[in-house]
């Protein structure tokens, strides 16, 4: 592709050489020969320091925030906005022949996402996923780096989508993406909110950075639907009142446009009345939790703003597979093991509010705290598990760098003072043996805070670690399963 075709639409302040473009990157080590090299200030480190090596490396074109006197040399306002659409430029801006859904927030972003490209594929069409687990093209599985790609990868992924024949994308949106606008230059369809609680903080500073970073993306939706049950969901209604469609959801607010009524949980689902603007519709959605009802009410309202009948998404929703390491059920008989994401305090406690009601045994909680990332969150986890649990497990979750010794003493006080009986096992394959090995008849043991992740960061290497395989080969030693 020609430079001059290349830039077209984008403004820009200089002289483009008479060159064709192979490659547009933010990373110096892949500067080439027909390379574009957009330098952009980050957190930790500036691209324009390195400029002159990709110009030396036979980049076609450097484009800066401003002018460094080199070669072949462009300007533009903002490195990030010009990385983004040249992306989407040099693949033939394929996000304008799908329709877009993004899910933000900081719970329910992986399962709403699923849901919505599953009721799609139910009422006929073809979808494609990005998000936190991989990256599905129809039926193609791509494992996935970021939960939201950067912008290269992420253009790459929807002309794929585009070949592959599909006609919608749904992602997730996270906050550091947003924040580098990775998304820029994007408009979606429909964009959902889920809920905000605290998370990322090591990354933003502040909730209210946090907020705005997610707060952001509804300036490029056409539709957004918002869970107005959430404090922060019901000021983005008024923050954004004024711009894009709003339509809201709520399993407490009848003034919503979407409600649920007549909620009934069991240990193997939610049964609820969805209730719209002329409809009721009877739904039995096969994951646990109220917080479930939640999720089904945002898929279901986001599909019904992508043109499928209240009916139709509902039977959908009925018939879902459910999401790998989101309340997954990895064995029921005698007692029951079940495995969720839940990394935060919030997670953890709608994980467990929703699963204790059923549990005729004990309620038994194995988790940790990551390294690494925002230490607040750890006594809110841990005051989360007690309110709960009848016996806890604490163990590690991706220490990273940080010493796991150190992890535990910032959660183990919450557990003294809540007398409840726990063990520490820093060893997560052991500790989670050891739960094993502590279930009755009618406990339930659940997992949190790997979920769908089959691995274990320890000391900057990154080893496997699969807890459904190791579930699946202690049951096999016990001769409760042959498969």
């Amino acid at each position: 592709m020609k430079l001059t075709e290349l830039f077209e639409g984008i403004a820009y302040e200089g002289v483009l050489p008479d060159a064709e473009a192979t490659l547009v990157t933010q990373d110096s080590r892949r500067a080439a020969p027909g390379a574009v090299f957009v330098c952009a200030k980050g957190r930790t480190t500036d691209g324009h320091r390195y400029a002159k090596a990709a110009l030396e490396a036979g980049a076609a074109c450097i484009v800066t925030e401003h002018p460094l006197g080199l070669e072949r040399e462009v300007t533009v306002d903002s490195g990030r906005k010009a990385y983004a659409l040249l992306c989407h430029r040099f693949f033939g801006n394929p996000a304008e022949k799908l329709r877009l859904v993004a899910v933000t927030g900081t719970n329910g972003k992986t399962t709403v996402t699923t849901l919505i490209k599953q009721v799609l594929e139910q009422t006929g069409h073809k979808a494609g996923l990005i998000g936190t687990i991989h990256t599905e093209i129809d039926t193609m599985e791509v494992p996935a780096k970021y939960t939201t790609p950067e912008a290269w990868d992420l253009a790459a992924l929807l002309a794929r989508m585009v070949m592959a024949g599909c006609d919608t994308a749904v992602m997730e949106a996270s906050s550091q993406a947003l924040d580098q606008l990775r998304l820029w230059g994007l408009t979606f369809d429909v964009g959902v909110f889920t809920n905000l609680t605290q998370d990322h903080l090591d990354y933003h500073g502040t909730f209210e950075e946090y907020y705005q970073a997610k707060k952001s993306l509804f300036r490029q939706v056409r539709t957004m639907i918002v869970n107005i049950d959430d404090s922060y969901g019901r000021r983005l209604v008024q923050e954004c009142a004024g711009g894009p469609e709003i339509l809201t959801f709520s399993t407490q607010d009848d003034t919503a446009d979407y409600t649920a009524h007549n909620v009934e949980l069991d240990a193997a689902g939610v049964r609820f009345e969805m209730v719209g603007k002329g409809f009721i519709q009877r739904i039995r959605f096969p994951m646990p939790g109220t917080y479930s009802v939640h999720n089904a009410l945002a898929a279901a309202a986001a599909s019904i703003a992508l043109g499928i009948s209240s009916a139709d998404a509902s039977r959908a929703l009925a018939a879902t597979r459910g999401v790998r390491g989101r309340c997954e059920v990895l064995y029921s008989g005698d007692f029951t093991v079940l495995c969720d994401f839940a990394h935060t305090g919030d997670a953890i406690e709608k994980v467990l509010s929703g699963i204790a009601p059923f549990v005729k045994g004990k309620l038994i909680v194995l988790f940790g705290c990551a390294g690494e990332r925002d230490a607040e969150k750890r006594p809110l986890m841990a005051a989360a598990v007690v309110k709960y649990a009848d016996f806890i497990v604490l163990t590690s979750d991706n220490p990273r760098k940080e010493d796991p010794y150190d992890i535990i003493k910032d959660v183990e006080p919450g557990l003294k003072a809540s007398k409840k009986p726990y063990l520490v096992e820093v060893e997560r394959r052991t500790a989670l043996r050891r739960a094993l090995s502590r279930l009755r008849s009618g406990d339930v043991l659940v997992l949190c805070g790997k979920g769908h992740e089959d691995y274990q960061v320890i000391d900057g290497m990154t080893l496997y670690l699969d807890e459904h395989r190791i579930v699946n080969d202690w049951l096999r030693e016990k001769g409760l399963i042959t498969e």
